[in-house]
C-alpha cells in the first residue's frame, strides 16, 4: 500500500487553518501529522479538512499550548497516547493504519533558552522526556512503525546553519543530540529523511526573528520522519516543502514529506 505522509508544526491550527487547507489541496498527502495545534479538541476545525477527503482525524488537544493531530484520507485506529514525564501536556498520539503500521506523532518539549537543567527547568524536562522515550522504545521494541514530529533537536552538523555557533544553543547541544540518539537507537529507528537525502545542509525551521529568513538561511532541521528498520527500506521521496515557510502569516516550520510502499 503506497502512501505519502507529512509532518508539520503548524503553530496554531485555528490561526493557520487556511494554510493547512492550502497544503492539503496542493500536495494531497494521504496523512498529515500536525504539532503545536494550540487548541482544545472541540475547537479544532475539521469541516474543511473533511471536504478535501481527510475524514479521519485523531488528536489530543490543549488550550493555547502543545497539541497534536493526525489528519488522514486512510482509515486509522486511535491507539492512544503517552504523557511522558507526566507533564500533563498533549505531546503524543498514535494510530494504526489498515496495513498494521503504527504511526506516532510527537511534539518534544523545546527546552527553553538556557541549556542547563539546574538553571532551566524546561531543559531538564526535555532531557527527561527523551530519556522516557528511550526507555519506552527499549521496552516496547517497536516494529512496523513510523515516528514523526517536531522533535526540537537538529542532530547532525549539516542540520544547522552553523555547527560551531550553535553548539551551546538549545536544540543542537551535544547533550540533547546524545539523548535523541539514545531514543532513536533504543527503538531501532532509521532517520528516513537522511536516508533519502544523506548529504548537504537541510532545514525545516527558520526563526521569526529573521525577517529575511530565506536569504539568511539560518535554519535548523527540527522536524523528523523515522521508521523502524524492518520497513525503512520501503521509504522514498523525502523532501522539505521550504516554500511553505514563505506563505502569508506562516508557521516558522516547513512541512517534511516522505512516501512509503508498504
Amino acid at each position: 500500500m503506497p502512501f505519502t505522509l507529512a509532518t508539520w508544526n503548524i503553530n496554531s491550527i485555528r490561526l493557520r487553518e487556511e494554510l493547512v487547507l492550502k497544503l492539503l489541496a496542493a500536495e494531497s498527502p494521504d496523512i498529515l501529522c500536525l504539532q503545536e495545534c494550540k487548541s482544545p479538541l472541540d475547537l479544532i476545525p475539521t469541516d474543511g479538512f473533511a471536504r478535501l477527503g481527510y475524514k479521519h482525524i485523531v488528536a489530543r488537544g490543549q488550550k493555547g499550548y502543545n497539541g497534536v493531530a493526525i489528519l488522514s484520507k486512510l482509515p486509522i485506529e486511535d491507539t492512544g497516547d503517552r504523557d511522558l514525564v507526566r507533564l500533563g501536556h498533549a505531546r503524543h498520539v498514535s494510530v494504526r493504519l489498515e496495513n498494521g503500521v503504527k504511526l506516532h506523532n510527537f511534539y518534544v518539549p523545546a527546552g527553553g533558552d538556557i541549556p542547563d537543567r539546574n538553571a532551566n527547568i524546561k531543559f531538564g524536562q526535555k532531557l527527561d522526556y527523551l530519556t522516557e522515550m528511550r526507555d519506552w522504545f527499549h521496552d516496547e521494541k517497536p516494529s512496523r512503525s513510523i515516528l514523526v514530529g517536531d522533535l526540537n533537536i537538529a542532530p547532525r552538523e549539516d542540520d544547522v546553519w552553523s555547527h560551531k555557533q550553535l553548539l551551546k544553543i538549545v536544540s543542537h547541544t551535544p547533550v540533547e543530540v546524545e539523548h535523541l540518539g539514545a531514543a532513536q537507537d533504543a527503538g531501532g529507528w532509521v532517520d528516513v529523511t537522511r536516508q533519502d537525502i544523506p548529504d548537504g545542509n537541510l532545514y525545516s525551521w527558520w526563526s521569526y526573528r529573521s525577517p529575511d529568513w530565506d536569504a539568511a538561511d539560518k535554519g535548523r532541521r527540527l522536524d523528523h520522519i523515522w521508521a523502524t528498520k524492518d520497513i525503512s527500506a520501503a521509504a522514498y521521496g523525502s523532501r522539505v516543502l521550504r516554500e511553505a515557510r514563505g506563505w502569508e502569516k506562516p508557521s516558522d516550520h516547513a512541512p517534511v514529506f516522505a512516501s512509503f510502499d508498504l
